[in-house]
């Protein structure tokens, strides 16, 4: 993987704050996106950080989304049914997707029920299309939301997994997971990540100023043990964080914001 074309880093008080500003920016860019070339893709990411975002995208920010216009892709998922508490499609739904007029064919779900993984990630591929635009640009996505582990992991991407060293494909599946809950995952693969407009982080807490640290120092090349430093994007990589889990990024790379 090539170089981050452009990495900033916005630090807030307190994670409510972070996924306030970061609620924000998601507005300007689906309407910029809709502008440019008439709909917005956006790739959601699962776990409890991005879940105050998510209400606030469904109550102070849903009638300024174009819901009509987007279509909701996800980074990646367990190996679980849509209704299992574990599954990222659910949480997203029960936040977000349920509560806006979103048309329901716009929604791109990984299939975690399906067995095999294997065949559920080979219909995501499909379902994804071609990593590029008919155009020949080399976007898929206008927007990839990311968050990270304290071993720092992004999407179902871990330490030292095969699945970081895949050029090929753009969705596999993950056996053996490195973090709890340990059931096989799916998970869209650093090409297809970098196949972005942009890509945003939303971090908080001070169990991830570690792996930030870790990120951070990795040089421009990343490193495997800490997956989140590989991921790129064909624009700019723009961190959320708040105080606690900044704490691991250096004073120069940031930008101190207080909403």
């Amino acid at each position: 993987m090539g170089p981050v074309v452009s990495r900033a880093v916005r630090v807030f008080p307190d994670l409510p704050a972070a996924s306030a500003g970061l609620a924000s920016h998601l507005v300007e860019a689906a309407s910029a996106a809709v502008r440019d070339h008439g709909s917005f893709a956006v790739v959601l990411s699962g776990g409890s950080t991005p879940q105050g975002l998510y209400r606030l995208l469904a109550t102070d920010h849903r009638g300024a989304v174009p819901w009509a216009r987007t279509d909701v892709f996800f980074g990646d998922e367990r190996c679980v049914g849509p209704r299992d508490p574990r599954s990222n499609y659910g949480s997203a739904r029960d936040a977000l997707l349920s509560k806006v007029p979103l048309p329901k064919n716009r929604v791109r779900r990984l299939r975690g029920e399906l067995h095999p993984p294997s065949e559920a990630a080979r219909r995501y591929e499909r379902e994804i299309g071609p990593l590029g635009a008919p155009d020949g640009s080399p976007f898929r996505f206008d927007l990839v939301l990311l968050g990270i582990g304290p071993d720092g992991h992004t999407a179902s991407l871990f330490p030292g997994d095969p699945a970081l060293t895949e050029v090929r494909r753009s969705v596999v599946s993950v056996p053996r997971p490195g973090r709890e809950p340990k059931v096989p995952r799916l998970t869209m693969t650093l090409p297809a990540l970098a196949a972005s407009r942009e890509v945003v982080f939303l971090v908080g807490g001070a169990d991830k100023a570690p792996a930030l640290a870790k990120i951070f120092g990795s040089g421009p090349r990343g490193t495997r043990s800490v997956p989140a430093s590989l991921v790129r994007s064909a624009g700019t990589t723009t961190w959320y964080l708040d105080g606690p889990a900044a704490a691991g990024v250096p004073s120069p790379d940031r930008t101190t914001s207080n909403g």
